[in-house]
């Protein structure tokens, strides 16, 4: 038997998988990867997993086909990320390799794979069908013999029972065991070993036994049959998995259904004005859409007819509807809720914020904590060492009878699979970062959740971060000889090219510029600091043309000697010196108090590190109850002030607007980004609130803690588990049925424990 002949339609998957090998296909499901030039980062789904061990002979088949870089796969979602270079391989290469295990690789967010899932589910279900009616039937027929003395009944109506036994189990072998015996022939083949191949051993020897002993009663197996057993621990096995199944599907599935929140599908205007329906990859920027109640918009897009409300809790963290007129931009992502509406495509795909989010997700989704990447050392050497244990088993029992050594080997096959073992960690962490996407926070890995709940240590920006976003300009000082309104053109100019909140004000406070735009050229941004640029300008009524070199910033970074006082402020300057000088009025968030008391009663220890003036530092921090403020800070001196406690043994989180703060957010233990504004993709927080306030803060906080304790109960009651049923089982003290029993209710013990996790968040909100 060929490995391909373990896969249906294989031909048919090679022709589906060379179409993908594409250039233009590979935007649909891979981005261009930072790690050198010609290289890729793809996210797909393999259907057919089941354990780690999957997981793993999947990477290494994957690592096998030159051209491909990396590869980290999740076996609690199914999800991976495979980087690969164009000039050496296509993805139709490394999907073929994956093939020959016997898995199936399906472009990540793909219309295909949700379908293909509901497909395996619907099997699975009718498997576990059959094994229930006929373990059922089984059970009818061996429970007279069981419960009667061996001469209450003729031999020839227990050999009956036992054929009728035996028919009724061929089912049960043939359709219901088909995924492990699969799985296992493909194992074989390939000379690895996943957590299906002793629990098909241990299938096929409990049959072979049975059968020996119902036609040949005085064989050396002697004439005891299993096929109850046998029906039984398939059908708990199944159950085991297709509960697994829905259960994952509500945890780290949870993530899916935010990823696949776009339609497969949209009415698209052609030039005739007829409605057509399209698919994603097919839309265009410019292109007319249409959007129905209920729906979620495709793209970032402008109403071109019609008003709505929608539904932007996801993106932006606002949980009211928003009312949408024409002309005004919506998100994709978000939910159209009240009226059909036509909307002009603005931005697609990787462009918009939501795939921006998503692309985050896809990476948490994949990510594998310490904790669990040594789960996943273990699992494959535990696999080979249950097949030993086994053999050991058998040859020990061999002096009770051929029949029960082999049955004790097969209890031990099945009861120490490591299946809770590899489930304790990722299903937990994938139940957290599920219920953060819903309450709107994005983690970029799983580790930065594990590494959180020992953080002692908060550092926080100030501006926009412990103020509000939005500053009143209060007062315009200028040189001698320049118009205030004439500084302000200038300021707002330059503010345009940053994403401060102060910049962002000073844009507010002259909101003509955005219309004007100004000629600027060589435009820099030095982060923490400020923007300058070479400003353009014809003066008319005799055209000449000017040109300023301008600076926008801090006191330091135009070249001004720091003012005295409290108030936030921002100052221009050009070649010939001091321009301006705005002076703005800040407020501390409204729940910024309320979240510093939250975080000092959990006991951690709070810091600010900004780069305004020492004198508004102090202010806003005795205003918060701040100890430890300190201003001046470049973005040097906020990183180096972390390497400080991180020396001293500290664990830090560091919480900024993830703008000037790059690299102190990459340099922190963990960081979260806020701010609406900011593009995802450039961020460096590991957590990053899609809401413009700090609440989701203390939530996650808890909800880490709350998470590493759950692991660390899921393993030590994987442990538990294993450690008291293997000498159970070798001796002989667990039937095979009992021990596929212990297998699934661990597995399942395990999920629903993480399952807790995902209602968490919520009551902290």
């Amino acid at each position: 038997m060929s490995n391909r002949a373990c896969l249906p339609d294989f031909e048919a998957l090679t022709s589906q998988w060379s179409l993908l090998d594409h250039a233009q296909e590979w935007s649909e499901f891979s981005q261009v990867s930072d790690q050198g030039p010609h290289q890729w980062t793809s996210s797909v789904v393999f259907e057919g997993m089941h354990c780690t061990a999957c997981a793993i002979n999947i990477e290494e088949a994957l690592l096998s086909v030159p051209g491909v870089i990396s590869a980290q796969i999740s076996a609690a979602s199914h999800r991976g990320r495979v980087v690969w270079s164009d000039d050496q391989t296509q993805p139709s290469d490394w999907m073929k390799a994956v093939a020959k295990l016997g898995y199936r690789t399906v472009p990540a967010n793909d219309a295909l794979a949700n379908e293909a899932r509901r497909e395996d589910a619907r099997k699975m279900l009718w498997r576990l069908g059959v094994a229930g009616l006929c373990m059922m039937q089984v059970m009818m027929y061996a429970t007279p013999v069981y419960l009667s003395d061996p001469q209450d009944m003729a031999p020839d109506m227990v050999q009956l029972l036992r054929w009728a036994s035996w028919v009724l189990s061929l089912p049960v072998l043939f359709f219901s065991c088909t995924p492990f015996f699969k799985t296992a022939w493909l194992d074989l083949t390939q000379r690895k070993i996943s957590m299906d191949l002793p629990v098909a051993i241990g299938m096929l020897v409990t049959f072979v036994v049975s059968t020996l002993g119902t036609f040949e009663p005085q064989g050396l197996f002697g004439a005891e049959v299993y096929f109850d057993s046998f029906t039984m621990f398939v059908f708990f096995l199944l159950m085991g998995r297709w509960l697994e199944l829905r259960l994952r599907d509500q945890t780290a599935g949870a993530l899916e259904a935010v990823m696949n929140r776009l339609p497969d599908a949209v009415h698209r205007k052609s030039n005739d004005g007829e409605w057509t329906l399209t698919t994603l990859r097919h839309l265009r920027l410019q292109d007319v859409i249409q959007v129905r109640p209920g729906e979620a918009f495709a793209a970032d897009a402008n109403i071109v007819k019609g008003e709505t409300q929608v539904d932007e809790a996801l993106l932006t963290g606002e949980s009211r509807p928003l009312l949408r007129k024409m002309g005004e931009r919506v998100l994709a992502g978000s939910l159209n809720l009240t009226a059909t509406v036509e909307v002009s495509v603005s931005s697609l795909g990787k462009q918009t914020r939501f795939g921006q989010m998503v692309a985050l997700m896809e990476s948490a989704s994949v990510s594998k904590p310490r904790i669990a990447m040594l789960a996943d050392r273990v699992a494959k050497p535990f696999l080979g060492a249950v097949l030993l244990m086994a053999a050991v088993a058998a040859v020990w029992g061999w002096q009770f009878g051929p029949a029960h050594a082999l049955m004790v080997a097969v209890s031990v096959l099945i009861v120490t699979c490591p299946c809770a073992l590899s489930l304790a960690t990722p299903a937990a962490m994938l139940s957290s970062a599920g219920a953060l996407a819903k309450a709107g926070v994005m983690l970029r890995s799983l580790q930065a959740l594990h590494m959180l709940a020992k953080v002692d240590t908060v550092i926080f920006d100030k501006t926009g971060t412990l103020t509000q976003e939005d500053f009143s300009l209060q007062h315009i000082s200028t040189r001698e000889g320049i118009l205030p309104a004439q500084a302000l053109v200038w300021a707002a100019g330059l503010a345009q090219c940053s994403l401060h909140p102060v910049s962002k004000s000073l844009v507010r406070a002259h909101p003509q510029i955005a219309v004007e735009h100004p000629a600027l050229e060589n435009v820099k941004e030095f982060a923490g600091q400020g923007v300058q640029a070479s400003w353009r300008e014809r003066v008319q009524p005799k055209g000449v043309e000017i040109r300023k070199e301008l600076r926008l910033g801090s006191a330091v970074f135009c070249g001004v000697p720091p003012t005295q006082g409290d108030v936030l402020h921002a100052c221009l300057s050009d070649q010939d010196g001091w321009l301006a000088t705005f002076e703005f009025a800040e407020s501390p968030r409204e729940e910024a108090a309320a979240t510093l008391r939250a975080l000092d009663a959990m006991g951690l220890r709070i810091r600010v590190l900004s780069g305004d003036g020492q004198a508004s530092v102090t202010q806003l921090a005795e205003r918060l109850g701040i100890l430890d403020a300190q201003g001046a800070c470049s973005p040097e001196e906020k990183l180096k002030q972390v390497k400080l406690e991180q020396a001293k043994g500290h664990c830090v989180a560091m919480v900024g607007d993830g703008l000037n703060d790059g690299p102190v957010l990459a340099g922190a233990d963990v960081s979260f980004a806020l701010g609406q504004a900011l593009p995802l993709a450039q961020s460096k927080a590991d957590f990053v609130f899609m809401g413009s306030d700090l609440k989701p803060l203390v939530a996650t906080l808890m909800l880490s803690r709350k998470t590493l304790q759950i692991v660390r109960q899921n393993l030590v009651w994987a442990a538990v588990y294993n450690f008291s049923c293997v000498p159970l089982a070798m001796l002989g003290f667990l039937p095979a049925w009992l021990a596929g029993l212990g297998m699934a209710c661990s597995s399942l013990g395990v999920v629903l424990n993480a399952m807790r996790l995902s209602k968490s968040i919520h009551s902290e909100m």
